[in-house]
């Protein structure tokens, strides 16, 4: 565990070697300063994030009574207009509050304590990374989250405790103003991604060190980010296994394992073990009842034929009936459900085609440091399956 896996046959430039003690001599030096975060489901399913496949999970049970006409339909905007009710359904299994940050949360939060953390860009919606304290405006929720909600018709603000209430209840919020539809900042198919997201790619020309944790790097253009960080930046991807184009930069390290265990491995060479403990401890208070307030979450950072669905008012009961499908039926409707998700969130591939905006403030590059006597790096093939906004 924890052995690198590199592909790549030539020495390494920047680190000493393609290990935890090289990574983190390299972190102690005056040459880490700004340490970019990428985080995928997989930092998150130690807290007990329930996931689509298992049976246990409240989603499964729930999966009967959405009736969805596909799959995808639950994340889908246009579908989200013409029937809520699947989305309420599934939210009250995903609303933040009932699940503790990870020990890998509260590393991120370390580093920002101490002043390495640039950037953290994440895929989840959880909001675990602002429960474990990582400060609001050094994250990116690259799919939007339950940290903030709105109208979807006059994007008016919506309150995070009586969306609260709401879901808990079962019935589903309409606005004041308007009388639309209210759901969470969670990004659905049909919708653009944040724009602090795109606006925040400029950054990672600056990074030092890119540690990527937790995620498949197949969801794009998410995954794209781990190529836009400079030749000379070393790269650590603390994963179950090898993926996206890692090994193929000469200081691309990968720690292969379970992400709470490798960076505790990482926080005891560091010497901040006692830290990461600390900062995990005051992460119990965060496992609250579904009725709290949103407060401690902080600001936000940043169609197919259906049935004919009758009318949704405002305070209206969620049905109660569960389907009759067996259970191997309903275990392959999860399996195609799992699938789809994937797809549904590959949002705004075309975006990253574009020019970075010119109106963001670009860091200036640093000079490509001076290279040992080992054979020179040469740069990886881009195919257009790693390209910026490829799938």
């Amino acid at each position: 565990m924890g052995q690198d896996e590199s592909q790549y046959e030539g020495y390494s430039q920047i680190l000493e070697g393609r290990d935890i003690p090289s990574v983190v001599k390299y972190m102690k030096s005056d040459d880490c300063k700004n340490v970019v975060v990428m985080l995928g489901a997989g930092v998150s399913t130690s807290a007990g994030i329930p996931d689509f496949r298992s049976p246990e999970t409240g989603l499964y049970a729930n999966l009967a009574r959405l009736k969805l006409p596909y799959p995808e339909a639950v994340f889908e905007i246009n579908f989200f207009r013409s029937n809520p009710r699947p989305f309420y359904t599934l939210a009250k299994e995903l609303m933040p509050g009932k699940f503790r940050p990870t020990l890998t949360h509260s590393f991120v939060r370390l580093l920002a304590a101490h002043g390495l953390l640039r950037k953290c860009f994440t895929q989840n919606i959880d909001t675990l990374e602002r429960r474990a304290g990582v400060p609001p405006h050094l994250i990116i929720e690259a799919h939007g989250s339950f940290a903030s909600q709105h109208c979807i018709d006059c994007k008016s603000d919506y309150d995070g405790d009586k969306l609260r209430e709401h879901i808990v209840n079962e019935t589903v919020a309409t606005c004041k103003k308007c009388k639309g539809l209210v759901k969470p900042d969670i990004v659905f198919f049909g919708e653009q991604l944040p724009p602090a997201f795109h606006k925040s790619i400029p950054l990672l020309r600056d990074a030092d060190l890119l540690i990527v944790m937790g995620t498949s790097l197949t969801v794009h253009p998410f995954a794209s980010l781990a190529s836009m960080v400079p030749e000379f930046c070393p790269r650590v991807l603390i994963n179950l296994d090898l993926v996206g184009n890692f090994g193929s930069r000469a200081d691309d390290v990968a720690l292969l394992g379970k992400t709470d265990e490798m960076v505790r491995e990482l926080a005891r060479e560091l010497g901040w073990e006692e830290e990461l403990d600390a900062l995990w401890k005051e992460t119990e208070k965060s496992v609250v009842d579904m009725s709290v307030s949103q407060e401690e979450m902080g600001p936000h950072p940043g169609e197919a034929p259906v049935e004919e669905q009758p009318v949704i008012t405002q305070g209206e009961k969620l049905p109660e009936e569960v389907g009759t499908a067996s259970e191997q039926a309903l275990k392959a409707e999860v399996d195609k459900l799992t699938a789809e998700v994937e797809k549904v969130l590959n949002l705004s591939d075309a975006l990253l085609e574009t020019e970075i905006p010119k109106d963001v403030d670009e860091p200036e590059r640093k000079a490509q440091p001076e290279k040992k006597d080992e054979p020179q790096v040469a740069k990886p093939v881009v195919t257009d399956k790693d390209a910026p906004g490829k799938l």
